[in-house]
């Protein structure tokens, strides 16, 4: 009795339940639990201690890191417990702090994927393991193919896209309305040594930015943050040279109202007809759009949007002379 009194008041915490679906559904390391809770790590170890304790979760070696998962309630006698533990994972897949923490599970599991880390797994399939392969190296290497454009990353958060931008671009602005955020950004782009940045604080719908100042403007992940999406691509449309473009990368229109409250989105995504329609009404030609990948289980997927400025009339003595 005494044990199983130390175990119920264990599951009386909501971070320890929310840790143990997750150890449910795939087995993590410390590192990928604090970034699904969003818990310090050192909350999470403690957690994980008291739950292999008790019997619980229990620690897993692979490829030099150390994952945990649940244990087999059965075999450690938690059989009722860990029926009715599932039960309520299962009831509870639909709450908003559940959903949230699914999302972001499926993308620390997708970082895990293209790091290559879990290759050794038993089941995976090694055929495809590349070493030195990976979504960032190929994104440095096409960004070798472009030009060094002058970026303004709208919307830029704590910099890595920016960062990544700098190693091409002849210089990148990155601008977010968050000084705390900014102040991030800054010493990321110092410890990396990214000396081609300049970081401005200002709105979406505001830039802080000349017009007609930049070849290619970026909203990353940001237009669904933004309260006045039309104004906002208007604006990057404002600070573009004629033959600039802007690149939009967002989320697909979805129904997952959480995001409102556990993550600060104004808009649930757009459709493709959507951000046609904002880029045409910015005045930019050449609208495309395509739709990007998405992931079994993960309730997003992602669209891009790319449109140009129309190049400026050239005035020359043939069209001057047919002016009346």
């Amino acid at each position: 009795m005494k044990d199983a009194s130390a175990c119920y008041r264990l599951l009386g915490d909501e971070a320890r339940l929310r840790l143990l679906r997750l150890l449910s559904l795939e087995r993590l390391n410390v590192t990928e639990l604090t970034a699904v809770l969003g818990l310090a790590q050192s909350g999470v170890s403690r957690h994980l201690k008291l739950l292999k304790d008790v019997g619980l979760v229990e620690e897993q070696k692979a490829g030099g890191f150390t994952y945990h998962r649940l244990t087999d309630f059965q075999q450690r006698g938690f059989g009722a417990l860990g029926d009715a533990l599932l039960e309520q994972f299962v009831r509870a897949s639909d709450q908003p702090a559940v959903k949230a923490d699914d999302a972001r599970l499926q993308e620390v599991l997708r970082q895990r994927k293209e790091s290559f880390l879990d290759h050794s797994a038993a089941g995976r399939d090694t055929r495809q393991l590349v070493p030195g392969r990976s979504w960032a190296a190929w994104s440095r290497a096409l960004g070798l193919l472009l030009p060094p454009l002058r970026v303004a990353d709208l919307g830029c958060g704590e910099g890595y896209l920016t960062i990544e931008t700098s190693r091409w671009a002849s210089h990148v602005v990155g601008v977010d309305r968050s000084p705390a955020v900014l102040a991030r950004a800054r010493a990321l782009a110092q410890r990396r040594r990214a000396a081609n940045i300049t970081w401005k604080r200002g709105d979406l719908e505001h830039l802080p930015l000349e017009s007609s100042a930049f070849d290619l403007a970026l909203l990353s992940q940001a237009l669904h943050h933004a309260a006045d999406p039309a104004r906002a691509v208007a604006e990057a449309a404002r600070i573009l040279v004629p033959g600039g473009r802007v690149l939009i990368l967002d989320l697909r229109e979805h129904d997952e109202t959480w995001v409102r409250e556990t993550l600060g989105d104004r808009t649930l995504g757009f459709r493709e007809s959507t951000l046609q329609q904002l880029l045409a009404d910015a005045g930019l030609l050449h609208v495309r759009t395509r739709a990007g990948a998405r992931k079994s289980r993960d309730p997003f997927a992602v669209v891009l949007a790319i449109g140009s400025k129309p190049e400026a009339v050239r005035t020359t003595a043939r069209t001057r002379k047919r002016q009346p």
